[in-house]
Formats: structure tokens, C-alpha cells, sequence
């Protein structure tokens, strides 16, 4: 890590002559290697541990290291649905926070050492697209997603970030690593959704699946100012979270139609707003049927299967009305993660409600990927403790460059 040490030295009580006090600095270099190891797609179906090339740096970019990771029903979707196509060799992740370890030489705000939230959609933002107010399709739909989707994503001992400056935010004081990498997807993802749905005081919101995006969807309409929410779900544990985080009733497809619930509920009337974060094209036809004329359904669903998304042509007044269908990917990049990282800092947000299960070491990304479909949301840490060499008296210089160097870097007079 190219950190700038000093050691100062006061001798003033020690020495009743003068001396001429020297300041060393020197200059670590964290030595990258090689070649790492990542977690990848070897193709539709197959997934496994493989070794690559440590990724070059561009002069606006920035390599980091993972300190905390969260695996996605999102590569689930990838490797076995096969939802965006055939991928070999391509190393999996897009939620991750990390410190940074080495930066181009045009980047102006960040350093090796900083810890940053990497957001999963980096977009590259000189381009028409983003300039148009539409970042996550930046060089094409969904250009913005490029962490396993056609980049190599963070399961790996190390990863790239393109435009570092306007992709990273570091990660503020008082936040954990653990809190910050749910705001990578889960958070902007589930607020999105409240942000597709145009929340406004006092609508009545329903958010079809409430998986860890839709939670968040369920506290993004709440802090939008949400009335009342119908969270659609069944397991205990995410219908329990989702009451912690705002919603005033649950809606257990298992008891019967979802459809049927809320209409009873809303006595014929259905809601304003419908926000899907779960289910599968066919939620669409749900949505349809339980939004209000003129009410606005945003979906943040990824679709990993099914070639269409089936609309009922009578309950969306013969193609007449005014029931408006959102669906989008979040918007990345450093400001949005840093708005988000505030709502944690002041306490509006709780996202470890969100964990249920955490692992520790990138040697355990294969296991929590696998427990992603019975759970919440699965955490893996990997931050280690920093080394610290204690110079208690003076030592002489060519002694601590010994010392650091042991410690794995490379020190320079």
C-alpha cells in the first residue's frame, strides 16, 4: 500500500545538547502479484474456483481488495438460469467493500489504503447515456452493470473499478464494513423501487417479494412517506424484518390469492403504488390487477427466466388506464452511495436485519452462494487486522525496513 509513514521523534527531555533531529519518510508499496484467485462462471450450470491475472490499473481506475463481500440471488440467475447468456471464466460478485490498494494516476480522491463501498452499477460517465440522466445504461441497456455481466466481478482476491473518483465512496467513520456492502445492491436496489413507484405521503404501497431487495423496498416507501404497506411473503423471518422496517400487513400467498387479499383489504379499491422486487414474469399480471387506475407499478425484479412478461389485458383498461409499469436498474456511483451511507450514519437505517448468515473468508464465497436461496442475505468478511510495528525507542533506519518488509511490503528509503 503506498502509504506515507512518519516517524517523529522528540528527544528534548532525553538530550540536554543539541542534535539535528532527522524525519524519515517512507515510501510501502503493497506488492500486488501476479496472478489471484476468483470464484467464476465456467459456463451455464458450472461454477468454480479458477486463477487470472491480478487486472491492469487504468490512469482513472482503481484495484481493490474485498474486505466484505455479499453473494446475490443475482449470480444465482447468472450460472444456472443462464438469465444474460453463456459466460466462461468470468468471476462472480458485484456487491463488495473493500480498500483500495493501488490508483491511476489521474484519480484525485482516493489513495491506496482508503476503504470504499464498491456499488454494483459503475457507470462510465462521460457517456451520452449518463450525461442524459440514465448512468446504468451507459454504453447500452444495462451497460452500467458490469460486475459479472461482462467484467469480472469481486469474488476474487482483487478487482477493478473503472473511474474511480466518480465510482468509490469511502466508506464514512462510525460504519462497518458489514453495514456498508448492503448499501452495494440491496439498499439502492430496494429504495429504486420506491423511486420507479413515485412514493408519495400517505399512498398505499404493495411490495410483491420481500427477499432482502424487497425489504429495503418496503423501508424505502416508508421513508418516502408511505402509508400504509402490504408486504407480500411467507417465511417468518423476512415477514418479521419487514414489520421492523415499516410494513403494516402481511400478504402470505400461501393463505390464498394475493390479488384476493388486497382487494378484501382495500375494500375493492387496490393500491396506488405496487413495487416488485420478487417473483417471476407472471408477477406482472398480480400487479396489474391490485394497482389503482392511473397508479404506478415499479419493478426491480431481475427476471431470470420466461421469454414474456404477461400483462392482463382487461384489468389494464384495455390498454387504457393510465397503470404505468417502471422497470429499471438502480443508478450507481459514488454520490448515491454516500446519501445512502448517511441514512445508516444518522440511524434512519438498520441493514444487518437484512443478514442472516456470515462467513469468513473469500474461501467460503462457494458455501454462501450456495445458502442464498433459504435465507435473508449471506455476508462474507474478510477484512484483516492491520499490522503495526511498535517502535518503542529509536531504531535506525535500515532496522525498520526490515521490519516492514516482513510484513509483506515493500519499503523504500
Amino acid at each position: 500500500l503506498k502509504h506515507i509513514f512518519e516517524w517523529r521523534y522528540n528527544f528534548a527531555s532525553t538530550f540536554t545538547h543539541n542534535i539535528f533531529i532527522s524525519l524519515y519518510i517512507f515510501v510501502m508499496e503493497y506488492k500486488l502479484p501476479e496472478t489471484m484467485k476468483g470464484f467464476a462462471m465456467l459456463g451455464i450450470g458450472k461454477a468454480g474456483w479458477i486463477t487470472k491475472k491480478v487486472p491492469e490499473c487504468g490512469p482513472l481506475d482503481a484495484i481493490v481488495r474485498p474486505l466484505a463481500l455479499a453473494p446475490c440471488s443475482s449470480d444465482i440467475h447468472t450460472v444456472w438460469a443462464g438469465a444474460i447468456g453463456d459466460r466462461h471464466d468470468m468471476i462472480l460478485g458485484h456487491e463488495a467493500v473493500g480498500q483500495v490498494v493501488k490508483v491511476g494516476s489521474l484519480v484525485k480522491d482516493f489513495k491506496p489504503g482508503d476503504k470504499v463501498i464498491v456499488p454494483a452499477i459503475t457507470p462510465d460517465w462521460g457517456t451520452s447515456a449518463a450525461q442524459e440522466g440514465h448512468p446504468m445504461h451507459s454504453g447500452g441497456m444495462l451497460g452500467g452493470w458490469k460486475f459479472s455481466n461482462f467484467k469480472d466481478g469481486v469474488f476474487a482476491e482483487y478487482f477493478h473499478v473503472n473511474e474511480a473518483d466518480a465510482n468509490l465512496a469511502l466508506i464514512p467513520e462510525g460504519l462497518t464494513p458489514v453495514q456498508a456492502v448492503m448499501l452495494c445492491d440491496m439498499v439502492t436496489t430496494g429504495f429504486h423501487g420506491a423511486e420507479l413507484a413515485k412514493g408519495k405521503f400517505g399512498d398505499t404501497v404493495c411490495v410483491i417479494g420481500i427477499g432482502p431487495v424487497g425489504l429495503m423496498s418496503v423501508a424505502g416507501a416508508s421513508l418516502m412517506g408511505a402509508g400504509r404497506i402490504f408486504a407480500v411473503g411467507s417465511r417468518k423471518k423476512c415477514c418479521d424484518v419487514a414489520l421492523q422496517y415499516g410494513a403494516t400487513d402481511i400478504i402470505n400467498y400461501k393463505n390464498g390469492s394475493i390479488v384476493d387479499q388486497v382487494m378484501k383489504l382495500t375494500n375493492g379499491k387496490g393500491v396506488d403504488k405496487v413495487i416488485i422486487a420478487g417473483g417471476d414474469c407472471d408477477t406482472f399480471e398480480v400487479a396489474v390487477k391490485i394497482v389503482k387506475p392511473a397508479g404506478i407499478i415499479g419493478s426491480v425484479n431481475y427476471l431470470g427466466d420466461q421469454d414474456y412478461v404477461k400483462i392482463p389485458r382487461v384489468e389494464w383498461g384495455v390498454g387504457m388506464g393510465h397503470k404505468h409499469i417502471h422497470g429499471g436498474l438502480t443508478p450507481g456511483g459514488r454520490v448515491r452511495m454516500e446519501k445512502l451511507a448517511s441514512l445508516i450514519k444518522v440511524g434512519k437505517l438498520d441493514p444487518t436485519k437484512l443478514i442472516t448468515h456470515r462467513f469468513k473468508g473469500l474461501e467460503h464465497v462457494e458455501d454462501a452462494l450456495k445458502s442464498v436461496g433459504g435465507v435473508t442475505k449471506v455476508e462474507v468478511s474478510l477484512e484483516k487486522k492491520n499490522a503495526i510495528i511498535e517502535c518503542n525507542d529509536y531504531v535506525d533506519v535500515d532496522t525498520l525496513i526490515e521490519a516492514v518488509n516482513k510484513e509483506g511490503y515493500s519499503c523504500k528509503k
